[in-house]
């Protein structure tokens, strides 16, 4: 029964990250046209590699892209400098959507795997009833 409880906290903690993960593309989504705005990203660390026992997967730090933001040319705009460009942001939506769609499509299957083994835990203790 145990190694059944370590599969449900591993698929658990990896829906916890994914969905974390969904957050920040998310923000970065809502923000690609904020003038100044750096892409934030996440790594996913392994309870092996920090110790942790009683997580399998978890998120690190955010970090910020430190890609150079894109100048823009725009002289009516607030915040543009004396040659009219301003600093704009360094999201690309492309990327966004597909990192979206990898962590829709990660948390899916982290939460097929929490199914499948608590249907294997209910056939389990239903044979034993037997």
């Amino acid at each position: 029964m145990n190694d059944l409880i370590r599969t449900l906290a591993v698929s658990a903690s990896g829906m916890e990250a994914q969905s974390q993960r969904l957050r920040h593309v998310s923000e970065n989504i809502a923000n690609t046209d904020t003038p100044g705005y750096r892409r934030k990203t996440v790594d996913f660390m392994s309870a092996l590699r920090t110790g942790d026992p009683d997580e399998a997967v978890r998120v690190g730090p955010v970090r910020l892209d430190r890609r150079e933001l894109p100048m823009i040319y725009d002289p009516g705009h607030p915040l543009a400098d004396e040659s009219g460009h301003y600093q704009g942001s360094n999201v690309d939506l492309v990327v966004e959507i597909a990192d979206a769609r990898e962590a829709q499509r990660s948390y899916e299957a982290n939460l097929r795997l929490f199914d499948q083994a608590r249907q294997m835990s209910s056939s389990l203790l239903e044979l034993l009833r037997r």
